[in-house]
């Protein structure tokens, strides 16, 4: 955090590696029940997230990461996402996940099955949004 109090500092991790680590303006978290936006001053919290699009806004810059679920905690001006996977938008490979979105589109013979089919659909739908709205900003 700077010194004036301004800005979050935004900290993703996986079991892998730190994806990011910096002071930002703002904080948009993929929450399991919506979005939750995290400004300087926050009050703490703990939650539960879900699948979607992590973004940072650092002045004009906007940043967007896929966020594959996981928890938040917000506290003190920093902002730590603990999440078994994440990928910076330019990682996310849009044909693989178009892919992973038709298998996942198959026939479930158990709940257990269906269950799992409609959580790859999740994070296959997840992916191509963030990836689509990346390549806009790219545009702008």
């Amino acid at each position: 955090m700077d010194a004036t109090g301004k800005s979050v500092q935004c900290v993703v991790v996986t079991p892998e590696r730190a994806v990011l680590d910096e002071a930002v303006d703002f904080v948009a978290l993929p929450m399991y029940d919506g979005e939750l936006g995290v400004l300087p001053g926050r009050a703490p919290l703990i939650g539960r997230l879900g699948y979607g699009e992590l973004r940072i806004r650092r002045a004009t810059d906007t940043r967007r990461f896929y966020i594959d679920a996981g928890f938040a905690q917000v506290r003190a001006n920093v902002v730590t996402v603990l999440t078994p996977h994440a990928l910076r938008a330019d990682e996310i490979n849009p044909a693989a996940a178009e892919e992973a979105l038709e298998k996942a589109k198959g026939i479930a013979v158990t709940p257990e099955e269906q269950i799992a089919l409609l959580k790859a659909q999740q994070r296959a739908r997840a992916q191509l949004a963030v990836a689509r709205r990346a390549k806009e900003n790219l545009r702008q």
